[in-house]
């Protein structure tokens, strides 16, 4: 409903008639401004006081003449209590709008006593000869509240009537990477990347999303061709060829205050609904936050991701400090064929424990159960080395696995927090003995450093590899060197759309090789525009 023109002033007090104002144009015209779109730059705000106005002092008439109004008729809506207080200067136009609000609620109180309203106050002849005169001596800028109103009421009308939609937005990252792997045992090229993703977010209760996502890009497996192990691969590689894929297709919806369900139709991940104790820098497959995979989350979280995955997680908040996460997730669950579908193919089930004692510190415990019958890969999700994922020859299928973790999250101030985790996979070579992986992480993460919206982080750990196996001699020789990951990055934010991330990463040991001890070193630069 639009704002009260100052025309209705003259059917409150039988006196004023809206001829008496000039046109905004005038108005503005007259006060040195060129055009009224100019004028309307100028802030306006509810007034908290008129005791210290710099035009309105308090031996003011216009001052006596508010304050009576305010008492009698409590039309002031600066307050909780409706008082009349002197604390703040506010100028002539934060002025007007009180005045204005004023006016709406006489106007609102006669409407009230013409229709049988008990208690209704009377509007004296006295309070209608003050609004006139305070009505002539603001007329300026009361015109120009009501035009900026009018102006503002027309934009909303227009966007509501052209808007993409009343329940869903669009929300859009494009990304390009100029990066470069280099070591004594890589043949790697500079290479020039894009990934772009367009994500349709819908609501249809206020409370519930469904998320719908378009992908493309051409990145691919960032270095690991080059390299030779899913070591220091990008949080946001993968797509190939510029073909456009929906790679995300979640509900998630409320049951009641406690209890959040997600439910996974495509690219499914346990990171969707559980707790992942690396804010700012878990970023979903993305192209804003941390630079590598690894940096991005305890690796047992990866467990049974894949595009095709489906599943479904809770997240259950059943006390203050408490808080539960569980899901399972089917790599082939779509697939109706042999040794496919949600019960009959690989799986990820996933149960933690979250306890947060303060809004700045919290912990984890994380369980997760899987089994891989398909194909010859433990799958971390795209990180580890080859054995750390019982990759290829002379592991066989299939493969079950018991993994743990333990995770941690202090935020020290609002500009520097660290973060650390822990993950032990026990896991079950069927026909062959058992393997034991290990990978582990601490971070440090320095949010708005520079300035508001920037984030530096440092990262140092180990990828998922294999620590030692019970199978027959000489069935899986390996070294058991620990293949150190350390990443340092840091996003710039040159506008709140626009982020510049420059970026190293150091591996150590390639595939737990004690030969390459010096490893790889992955240089990015990357742009990411987000809309």
């Amino acid at each position: 409903m639009k704002k009260s023109k100052i025309s209705i002033i003259a059917g409150l007090t039988c006196i004023l008639s809206s001829a008496l104002l000039p046109t905004p144009k005038a108005i503005a015209q007259n006060l040195g401004y060129t055009s009224l779109d100019d004028y309307t730059e100028e802030p306006l705000g509810q007034v908290n006081s008129v005791s210290q106005l710099r035009d309105v002092a308090p031996g003011h008439w216009a001052y006596e003449a508010v304050k009576q109004l305010v008492e009698r008729y409590r039309c002031m809506s600066g307050y909780p209590d409706r008082t009349f207080r002197g604390n703040n200067p506010v100028n002539r136009y934060e002025f007007a709008a009180t005045l204005n609000d004023c006016l709406q609620t006489i106007e609102r109180l006669i409407a009230a006593r013409e229709s049988g309203g008990v208690g209704t106050p009377t509007i004296t002849r006295a309070d209608s000869s003050r609004i006139q005169r305070l009505v002539e001596e603001f007329g300026a800028e009361l015109a120009i509240l009501t035009a900026r109103v009018d102006d503002t009421e027309g934009r909303t009308d227009f966007l509501e009537d052209h808007q993409f939609s009343t329940t869903t937005k669009l929300v859009g990252e494009v990304a390009f990477t100029l990066a470069q792997a280099f070591g004594d045992e890589v043949d790697s090229q500079v290479a020039f990347s894009d990934k772009v993703r367009l994500q349709f977010v819908t609501s249809f209760t206020g409370k519930d999303k469904l998320f719908t996502r378009l992908t493309a890009g051409n990145i691919g497996n960032s270095f690991a061709d080059e390299i030779g192990t899913n070591q220091g691969r990008f949080a946001f590689d993968g797509p190939e060829g510029n073909n456009v894929v929906i790679d995300r297709l979640h509900y998630n919806f409320p049951v009641g205050d406690k209890l959040r369900i997600v439910a996974m139709a495509g690219l499914g991940g346990h990171h969707f609904y559980a707790d992942t104790f690396n804010s700012g820098l878990e970023a979903g497959g993305g192209a804003n936050n941390a630079l590598s995979r690894f940096a991005e989350r305890n690796p047992i979280y990866r467990l049974g991701i894949s595009r095709l995955t489906t599943g479904v997680g809770i997240r259950y908040k059943f006390a203050p400090q408490w808080e539960l996460s569980a899901g399972y997730l089917a790599p082939n669950g779509s697939k109706p064929g042999a040794e496919n579908g949600l019960f009959n193919g690989n799986y990820s089930a996933l149960g933690q424990l979250v306890f947060k004692p303060t809004d700045t510190l919290k912990f984890g415990l994380t369980y997760i159960n899987g089994y891989n019958v398909s194909n010859n890969d433990l799958a971390f999700g795209g990180t580890g080395t080859g054995l750390g994922n019982l990759n290829g020859s002379p592991f066989p299928i299939p493969v079950s696995s018991n993994s743990y973790g333990i995770s941690a999250q202090y935020d020290i101030s609002p500009k520097f927090s660290i973060r650390a985790w822990g993950g032990f996979t026990d896991a079950e070579i069927i026909g062959l003995g058992d393997a034991e992986i290990w990978n582990y992480a601490l971070v440090f993460a320095f949010p708005d450093l520079g300035k508001e919206g920037n984030l530096g982080a440092i990262v140092v750990g180990a990828e998922p590899y294999l620590t030692g196996v019970d199978v027959p001699p000489g069935t899986v020789p390996f070294d058991n060197d620990i293949p150190l990951h350390i990443e340092a990055f840091y996003r710039y934010q040159i506008t709140d759309h626009i982020s510049l991330t420059p970026g190293l990463i150091w591996l150590t040991s390639i595939n737990q090789m004690t030969n390459n001890d010096d490893g790889a070193f992955i240089g990015a630069l990357r742009t990411t525009f987000r809309f």
